[in-house]
């Protein structure tokens, strides 16, 4: 059966019995399983292979800005806290380096359909240095009117008029973090943020003709409760963004230091937890959000949602996209992808700026797909985005006997199927409405190297 992608059904009873740690798939395999045997070399020579034959895929670029100057206690992000501007302006002199190094390597073909700058803070950047990153980007890439030109911002660190200067540099979409909008909440992961900066920001980006206004909110955090959330998702209905991304916080304190600052008493119990997400989707819902998948919502008239309705969306480091297409990460710590392999950069900032000194590009790790990754990722990537995979498509892509390559994982699936999570049909698999809140756990038993190795303890849990 096939039902409409935003149908979803919350079981707490399920969801507790399959609540347990796993990737967010935003690649397969997961960067966890890269290796320091992918290096420059390998970049280099899979860059010189994107054009061959005249045909390649299209291009995204994504460019790592790590600076905060004030440090969020819940966040998990590859990030410089710092009050000293100067290190930005280094920084931008040193993304031109990468530039430099991969320029010769990109072919000809250079017109890109998504960028998207991530951070840390972009916005942490002055004026001029957002418009020298801009003009140096453009010197080598080309933007269409059709390119998603996407910015993170804090709303804090935006003075009045970046919005429209942005607009200006070409941004048509913005991320804004908003976490939580309760004031003891916000006091406890270190991050005073009013709903009249937030306000502020996302009028002046409609103002200045943004496409689409993004929300990050995240539950589980410090302090909060059932009521509190419910107050927050009052006045985030009021703002009425185009898209939700509610984000389910992690509390991993021997991985992220911040988080030691996180007292374990004062977040939410795993049964306040589940009740504060459920409240949080069954009030975007009837306000009129579809549930994309995973932990995001958009309106119906939304990139997002238009992508998914035509059998187009796709999964990848920045999330959910509207383009299947290779990624080029630039800046600390950036990921990309190209073809069947993903790389990434230097983690810190002494060895990102050592391997340019040295003329090398800054990649220090990454893996290339076998073509046992290849149909597991287009399986994890069909589920997802779609919550249905056609087993048809996969043998025919893939050359493989569906039943056979998989019959450990149908065997699994059969279990789930009893679950009320997935139907099993002679050729299709589908999600239920009831399983799409778990799909990562779903597509976790297509996982050869979770199935190889019960390693989930790095990963944060499903809900």
């Amino acid at each position: 059966m096939h039902y409409p992608a935003s149908e979803l059904v919350i079981d707490p009873v399920l969801i507790r019995s399959y609540d347990v740690s796993g990737p967010r798939y935003t690649s397969y395999p997961t960067a966890d399983r890269f290796v320091e045997a992918f290096g420059e070399p390998q970049l280099k020579q899979w860059l010189a292979k994107r054009t061959i034959g005249g045909i390649s895929q299209p291009l995204a670029v994504y460019v790592h800005l790590p600076f905060c100057d004030t440090v969020c206690y819940y966040c998990g992000c590859n990030k410089v806290v710092t009050k000293d501007h100067s290190k930005s302006a280094k920084y931008i002199n040193y993304l031109e380096k990468e530039l430099v190094l991969l320029e010769p390597l990109l072919g000809d073909e250079r017109e890109i359909c998504e960028l998207h700058w991530g951070g840390g803070t972009p916005t942490f950047l002055s004026h001029d240095e957002m418009a020298q990153l801009a003009a140096s980007l453009d010197r080598r890439f080309k933007r269409t009117a059709r390119s998603e030109c996407s910015i993170e911002i804090d709303p804090r660190k935006v003075a009045s008029g970046t919005m429209k200067f942005l607009a200006g540099l070409g941004f048509n979409r913005v991320s804004v973090g908003v976490q939580d909008f309760d004031p003891a909440v916000q006091k406890a992961v270190n991050r005073i943020q009013s709903e009249e900066a937030t306000r502020r920001a996302t009028d002046e980006a409609r103002e200045a003709g943004f496409r689409s206004v993004n929300f990050d909110l995240i539950y589980g955090l410090p302090k909060q409760t059932l009521d509190s959330f419910n107050r927050t998702l009052d006045r985030v209905l009021d703002l009425g963004p185009d898209r939700v991304a509610l984000y389910s916080y992690a509390h991993l304190p021997k991985l992220f230091m911040p988080q030691r600052r996180i007292a374990q008493a004062d977040l939410p119990t795993p049964e306040a937890k589940l009740q504060i997400m459920t409240l949080a989707i069954g009030r975007l819902t009837r306000a009129g959000y579809l549930y994309i998948g995973m932990d995001h919502f958009a309106r119906p008239t939304d990139d997002l949602a238009q992508a998914q309705a035509r059998g187009q969306l796709k999964r990848s480091f920045q999330g959910y996209s509207t383009h299947l297409a290779d990624i080029l990460g630039l800046g600390v710590s950036a990921i990309g992808q190209l073809a069947p392999t993903y790389y990434q950069n230097a983690k810190d900032l002494d060895g990102y700026y050592a391997a340019l000194d040295a003329g090398r590009l800054p990649v220090v790790r990454g893996i290339e797909l076998t073509p046992d990754d290849l149909v597991r990722r287009a399986v994890i990537q069909a589920l997802t985005c779609h919550f249905r995979l056609s087993i048809e498509s996969i043998e025919l892509a893939y050359l493989v006997d569906f039943r056979k390559y998989f019959a450990e994982e149908l065997a699994d699936l059969r279990r789930l199927a009893r679950d009320g999570l997935v139907e099993l049909e002679s050729d299709w698999i589908t999600v239920t409405p009831r399983g799409r809140l778990l799909v990562r756990a779903i597509c976790m038993v297509f996982d050869r190297y979770l199935r190889e190795r019960e390693a989930r303890a790095a990963y944060s849990k499903v809900i």
